[in-house]
């Protein structure tokens, strides 16, 4: 790596030999993104606007789209000579692992077939469901009663409000591939600054739903 500014040991020209894994640097995700946001732009890529982690590539023919998540990367194009040759582009600055056809990513996952390409989150659902105790319970048909109502301040305060936040959080990652639940969860996710018993008792609600 180059000297930092004010650092003047050594010679002009030389250079640092880092002895600590990257990962170890406080900007260790900011420098791997700069490095290899550089090297898709150069290629020919174009970042997103809407999206800094999407990254498009369009021509006469083809059309190539590459997303990024800290360092898993999902290569999708019109054309397999494309996929190959940006393959080949990464391999050649980086160390990179092929996994192959997308089967699973961050909790979605990913089934082909003659009508085409389908998204769920199966197992993700099972998880939340176990983690709360709830995988075995009598299920509900609607997720939320019509004219319910949740109050802000109502009941009992929840010891840890914690549990109820990451509950929250999973519920609306849940949402993707879950759009009928979206309505009762983000009326939830207004109390998760104090949730109540209450508040806990309809997302379990949602969860039995699920």
């Amino acid at each position: 790596m180059r000297k930092p500014s004010g650092y003047n040991k050594g010679t002009i020209g030389q250079v640092c030999k880092l002895l600590k894994s990257l990962y170890g640097l406080k900007q260790a995700s900011r420098q791997w993104y700069a490095k290899l946001t550089l090297c898709l732009l150069d290629f020919g890529f174009s970042q997103s606007k809407a999206d800094y982690s999407l990254f498009t590539m369009s021509t006469s023919t083809s059309f190539t789209a590459l997303l990024v998540y800290v360092d898993d990367i999902i290569l999708a194009s019109s054309s397999m000579d494309n996929i190959t040759v940006v393959k080949d582009c990464l391999h050649d600055r980086f160390k990179i692992k092929d996994l192959g056809a997308l089967r699973f990513f961050l909790g979605i996952e990913v089934a082909r077939s003659p009508t085409g390409i389908h998204i769920y989150q199966r197992k993700y659902a099972l998880d939340i469901l176990a983690d709360s105790g709830i995988l075995g319970c009598k299920p509900v048909k609607i997720p939320m009663e019509q004219n319910s109502r949740l109050c802000k301040d109502e009941g009992d305060c929840l010891d840890d409000p914690s549990t109820y936040r990451r509950l929250i959080g999973r519920l609306l990652y849940l949402t993707i591939t879950r759009p009928d639940i979206s309505y009762p969860v983000q009326v939830q996710s207004q109390f998760m600054d104090k949730p109540f018993k209450t508040h806990l008792t309809a997302a379990h609600k949602v969860l039995r739903y699920i």
